[in-house]
């Protein structure tokens, strides 16, 4: 009950955070992204702040086990860039840009039955049903492979 009360009260946190600092605001973060144009920094001071949160956390989490409530800790070991990690990245900013969302903003902006809250996220549904499929296919294809 104490992990479900906890991740409660992180989502709301959370969601609450990204309502106050604008990045729910499709207007404003694509403002941000509009270097060329009118470009509005302001999201780049709720970014570097986000790091400064973020760094001490993960630098704690680095030398512990287990997590707070018990769980294992689980922290990305890869730091190898390749092509999968770029395409991944290219398509999220891709993504980003023409919508103006991310996954964090879009899931907060359903709740205020935002029309393109809703297209953003069945894309984004839809897109992570593919790369499921076709991960899938890959470890079916490498498997087959192995064994011939």
């Amino acid at each position: 009950m104490m992990k479900l009360l906890c991740s409660l009260f992180s989502g709301l946190l959370f969601g609450l955070g990204l309502i106050v600092s604008g990045m729910s605001n499709t207007a404003k973060v694509l403002g941000f992204l509009d270097l060329a144009g009118a470009w509005d920094p302001s999201l780049a001071l709720v970014m570097g702040g986000a790091i400064i949160v973020a760094m001490p956390a993960f630098w704690l989490a680095r030398r512990r086990q287990r997590a707070i409530l018990g769980d294992a800790m689980q922290l990305p070991t890869n730091r190898k860039l390749d092509r999968r990690l770029v395409l991944g990245s290219l398509a999220f900013g891709l993504g980003w840009g023409i919508a103006g969302f991310c996954p964090g903003p879009a899931l907060v902006s359903l709740l205020a039955w935002q029309t393109k809250a809703w297209i953003f996220a069945t894309a984004m549904l839809a897109g992570m049903a593919l790369f499921a499929w076709l991960e899938r296919r890959r470890a079916m294809d490498k498997q087959s492979s192995a064994t011939s």
